[in-house]
């Protein structure tokens, strides 16, 4: 698994790859916004970005790096408000971690983002690129290629609305969806963008239509995030 960490202090790029390389992950480190274009693919399965850069702000190099391709992104930063943590999920930041953070939370939510990406055992995940056409998550069932969704083997008839919905909660199992984000990528049967109002009415017939399932949670404030539950 190759990793992209752009990040201005050393002690902090040194501890990171010292702690991941033994996990069997390769770590480029880059001190700037300019060096992380310049080392970025489309092969890095995964970018860790500082706000806080040099020559320019990891919102931007995350917008960089969302226009060309959809590998995935987990801020590492001070910045802990709740407008910068929304700001950067709604530019498609897969997570945001605040400094100072214990490397074994940043290892178990790297493995988070790259199980939710490539499916499976994230360790193996360079071997699955090629993710399943059926999602999962608790009794929940999504056949993307039918286009049918089932709850402990009984179909489930939904609405194109409530469909789409359920399909981006699930491809992003695990990670927040601020509501502004997922009203940008919905619309109506009409090709109409979903007002907010929409939106949570067609949240709660969605929940009602999967037996009132614990799987969709609300983030306070935020938006909501599909998870398993036990």
């Amino acid at each position: 698994m190759k990793i992209l960490l752009v990040e201005d202090d050393e002690t902090i790029s040194f501890g990171i790859r010292s702690a991941l390389t033994p996990k069997g992950y390769e770590v480029v480190c880059c001190s700037c916004m300019g060096e992380g274009k310049g080392q970025f693919s489309a092969e890095f399965h995964l970018v860790l970005l500082d706000l806080n850069l040099p020559d320019g702000s990891g919102y931007d190099f995350c917008r960089w790096v969302k226009g060309r391709c959809n590998t995935p992104v987990i801020f590492l930063t001070v910045r802990d408000d709740v407008d910068d943590i929304t700001r950067g999920l709604d530019m498609g930041a897969d997570d945001y971690i605040t400094k100072p953070f214990h490397i074994a939370v940043l290892e178990s939510r790297i493995q988070a983002v790259l199980r939710r990406v490539f499916g499976g055992n994230a360790d193996m995940a360079s071997e699955n690129m090629s993710a399943s056409h059926v999602l999962v998550c608790g009794n929940i069932r999504l056949d993307k290629e039918r286009m049918q969704v089932s709850v402990e083997e009984g179909a489930v008839t939904l609405t194109g609305l409530e469909y789409r919905l359920l399909l981006m909660l699930m491809e992003n199992k695990g990670c927040i969806l601020p509501r502004s984000r997922m009203l940008d990528r919905l619309w109506d049967a009409d090709r109409n963008f979903v007002n907010d109002n929409t939106l949570t009415v067609a949240m709660k017939r969605l929940r009602e239509k999967l037996h009132h399932t614990s799987c969709i949670v609300t983030v306070r404030g935020i938006g909501y995030r599909m998870e398993e539950k036990e």
